[in-house]
């Protein structure tokens, strides 16, 4: 994991939003989706905030839109927001 890597978690209602900060790699993309399939089945929504990365390294990025699929079936929506969501984003995610 990029050592600067970090997510604040916080939930809100029916939503969890998670502030990322720091670099984006492989192990942080992990790290993601394995926060995301834990708390998918208390929470409808994930916000996603991306405004705090400095960077994102394109294994990171391919790492996490490679195995977001995991995550379908639990009826969690991701929508992303900040300045480098469309970068982490697929197509059918909600960017803001």
């Amino acid at each position: 994991m990029a050592r600067n890597f970090k997510v604040s978690a916080r939930r809100r209602g029916d939503s969890l939003h998670l502030a990322l900060r720091g670099d984006f790699d492989g192990t942080s993309a992990c790290e993601l989706l394995n926060l995301l399939n834990k708390k998918r089945r208390a929470v409808r929504k994930a916000v996603i905030h991306t405004g705090g990365l400095r960077h994102v390294f394109g294994f990171g990025r391919d790492t996490f839109q490679r195995n977001v699929y995991t995550l379908r079936g639990a009826g969690l929506e991701l929508i992303f927001s900040g300045k480098n969501a469309e970068e982490i984003a697929l197509e059918h995610h909600v960017v803001l």
